[in-house]
């Protein structure tokens, strides 16, 4: 018999069916009650064991953390907490697990902090946890697509090596095939690129927004998903040096074109999730809960898992401009009473307390805010027609959700050569490393937008975890490249 997966087991088949199902021991109590997963759902099936029909060196196999097949058939449970188990005909030991080993490893049953577990992640898989972490991070990346795909739109694979920088921000890793301990030098003493791989220096890429553009004025609509790079040293809950980025771009799109897509893409992400993965929020939600507990009041979230999700799925998302936000800052109680860390003016990027209590404390739904300064924000977005003199702003967008602050990043992009030109020379590019870029408003120059989602961020909200090492797999962070 070919196996059958836990999760069909439990949802799929009929009782009195005989099967056989291989999965890890979660736990073997009694001699008698085996709790298997093999990873297809959080819900472990239990299978019930005559021991003394078994021989006993087999019995002592069946540990915690051990690969075991079990055939046998499947009846209705005489026990509580679940609906049907497996009376056990044959056991096959299939890996052993060593009960020393396990009580050193996040195998062993009893609750690990997060900080241990990221010490293990090529076993924090195992984990309730992190098995519904990452089964809902496969289904955040399988709507993505879905979405995408059922709007027409064509997958972009943008170039993981790059000689230039998308973002102006110059924090991007190098990549070299030159010998580091004989550089080869040219005549000013600094190092000869000429020698190197590509012939000159390269980099991984912080973004495929750009390549992105040039496809999306041919096809019309694209997307890419990929991974990208940041040489930040920054040692938060926020940060990765290696993440994912979703960066759709759509050719004759405006500002608010841009808006009502990535509005649409978050609800339908969040819905899938409810809809797809009941058991697993179920259980993040009640761990979220019970975490709530351990807090301060003042600093519990005032919605749950499940609640802040429906929060996105449904309410509209509110608009506003950047000048509005300022404005509502400032007047609010929260400033008067100088609650907030960071100062609040005109001209200064919002942190990340401000955004939080636009959408938490003001709004109370997801809040998009528009028109930002065009001092802090990247030479590739539009400049405002209507910008007033010495407040000069551009056509972008941040998209601001509880708990999170920013999820999502865009704008309408500078399509008029002259002014784009304008724009380099003002955040010293150098127009001869970006000539394919600029060449493209040459030719039928047209106004569109596009936006970036960082994946890990969007995995974060919808699981409820607070820190972005543990959402990612192997997470890449300074002095940290483990696995």
């Amino acid at each position: 018999m070919k196996r059958t997966k836990i999760i069909d087991v439990l949802t799929r088949t009929e009782v009195g069916t005989e099967l056989v199902v291989k999965g890890w021991v979660r736990a073997f109590r009694s001699n008698r009650f085996i709790q298997l997963n093999d990873g297809s759902t959080i819900n472990s099936l239990q299978a019930v064991i005559d021991f003394e029909n078994f021989d006993e060196a087999v019995l002592k196999k069946i540990t915690t953390g051990a690969a075991v097949g079990l055939t046998g058939v499947l009846i209705e449970s005489q026990g509580s907490g679940q609906s049907v188990e497996l009376q056990v005909k044959e056991v096959e030991i299939i890996g052993e697990a060593n009960p020393d080993d396990v009580q050193k490893t996040v195998m062993q049953p009893k609750k690990h902090s997060l900080e241990f577990l990221r010490e293990q992640a090529h076993l924090r898989f195992r984990t309730n946890v992190f098995g519904a972490v990452f089964r809902i991070r496969h289904g955040v990346s399988y709507a993505i697509h879905k979405f995408f795909n059922d709007k027409g739109f064509f997958y972009i694979h943008a170039p993981i090596i790059t000689g230039s920088d998308a973002e102006g921000a110059g924090e991007m890793f190098h990549v070299t095939n030159l010998d580091m301990e004989k550089l080869p030098k040219n005549e000013a003493g600094t190092v000869d690129y000429s020698e190197d791989f590509f012939g000159k220096p390269v980099n991984l890429t912080v973004s495929g927004q750009l390549e992105a553009e040039l496809a999306a004025l041919a096809l019309g609509q694209v997307y890419t998903f990929g991974p990208t790079f940041r040489a930040e040293n920054s040692n938060t809950s926020r940060h990765l040096a290696e993440f994912w980025m979703i960066e759709p771009e759509v050719a004759f799109n405006d500002l608010n074109d841009n808006m009502d897509l990535a509005e649409e893409m978050l609800k339908y992400i969040c819905k899938y999730i409810v809809d797809n993965f009941a058991d697993d929020l179920a259980f993040l939600n009640e761990r979220e809960k019970a975490e709530q507990q351990t807090k301060p009041v003042n600093e519990r979230n005032e919605l749950t898992l499940l609640e802040r999700l429906d929060f996105v799925i449904n309410n509209d998302f509110k608009r506003i401009t950047y000048t509005e936000a300022i404005d509502v800052l400032m007047n609010s109680n929260h400033y008067k009473k100088k609650k907030f860390k960071y100062e609040v003016n005109w001209g200064t990027d919002l942190q990340s307390e401000h955004e939080r209590y636009l959408v938490e404390k003001e709004f109370k739904r997801p809040v998009i805010i528009t028109d930002y300064p065009a001092a802090f924000k990247a030479f590739y977005m539009r400049r405002n027609d209507n910008s007033e003199l010495g407040k000069e702003t551009v056509a972008a967008m941040d998209i601001l959700f509880p708990g999170i602050g920013e999820m999502v990043g865009g704008s309408q992009r500078e399509e008029r050569l002259d002014v784009l030109k304008e724009k380099c020379a003002a955040f010293g590019i150098h127009e001869a490393d970006l000539w394919w870029y600029l060449d493209t408003r040459k030719f039928g120059t047209v106004p569109h937008s596009g936006f970036g989602l960082g994946f890990e961020r969007m995995v974060m909200f919808v699981t409820g975890m607070t820190n972005i090492r543990d959402v990612i797999p192997f997470p890449r962070t300074p002095g940290n490249a483990e696995f």
